[in-house]
């Protein structure tokens, strides 16, 4: 094999090791989701931008608008796995305030209050 031959086939294994991956990593979201949704009502926000990392916050709340669980996954990478937000849970909608449950994460203050605008 020359070396063209050898850097065609480390780009296609690259590429198809991203795929599996990033399928493992959908297919842990959308696990941790469907538990969040069988909660209550989920409000979803997520980052804009090309160059910085993406953040989806979900966050669940019962009939009286009162935080049940939450979902937040960041990152660059296929690597980042969905978690809780400890700060969240019990809080009333009325009551969360992104800046302060994120205060040094502009990224998560923005996917927060999409989530909570949506409710």
């Amino acid at each position: 094999m020359d070396t063209i031959n050898i850097l065609i086939l480390v780009a296609v294994l690259a590429w198809l090791l991203q795929i599996a991956l990033g399928w493992r990593q959908v297919s842990r979201f959308n696990t941790a989701f469907e538990l969040l949704c069988q909660q209550g009502n989920v409000g979803v926000g997520r980052t804009q931008g090309r160059f910085k990392p993406k953040v989806v916050i979900a966050v669940a709340f019962d009939s009286n608008k009162y935080v049940t669980d939450s979902l937040l996954m960041k990152g660059y990478t296929v690597f980042s796995r969905p978690q809780s937000i400890g700060g969240l849970k019990g809080l009333k909608l009325g009551e969360i305030v992104p800046r302060l449950i994120f205060p040094d994460n502009q990224a998560c203050q923005e996917a927060l209050a999409e989530a909570i605008r949506l409710q």
